[in-house]
């Protein structure tokens, strides 16, 4: 079990504007900052506490993949449309995923791309959901 996880930005206020979107559509949210003076070096996405940072103290552009939870269909979607606003690339939109791929039944997801190129996507597994 992961308990939180995170990567390095470029420009820290940049992507946080990029993830503020994003993952508030996930119903998560800036829960703590790190800054020296006036600059901004981490931002700790979560609910109550932070499960997701980013920062400029790790390399960036090294193309990492996280997924997240979401809790419908309409979560996947929302965090889609967020994220591609927000300055995000299309990387596979809403949808279910077919299990020739590899993937198990009832996987919903979308993906994107945030300024970094790293791969971020938001995933509803229905046939867990359903249990």
């Amino acid at each position: 079990m992961i308990d939180h996880t995170g990567i390095g930005v470029e420009d820290v206020p940049s992507a946080a504007a990029f993830y503020d979107a994003a993952l508030g559509a996930l119903g998560m949210r800036r829960v703590i900052e790190l800054q020296e003076g006036d600059r901004l070096d981490g931002v700790g996405y979560g609910v109550d506490y932070p499960v997701f940072w980013i920062d400029r103290f790790h390399p960036h552009s090294v193309k990492q993949h996280t997924a997240f939870v979401a809790k419908s269909r309409a979560e996947v979607d929302a965090f889609y449309t967020a994220a591609l606003r927000a300055g995000g690339t299309d990387h596979g939109a809403p949808g279910l995923r077919p299990t020739s791929a590899g993937y198990p039944s009832g996987y919903y997801a979308a993906f994107v791309l945030d300024p970094d190129g790293n791969n971020m996507e938001a995933v509803y597994r229905e046939r867990q959901a359903q249990r």
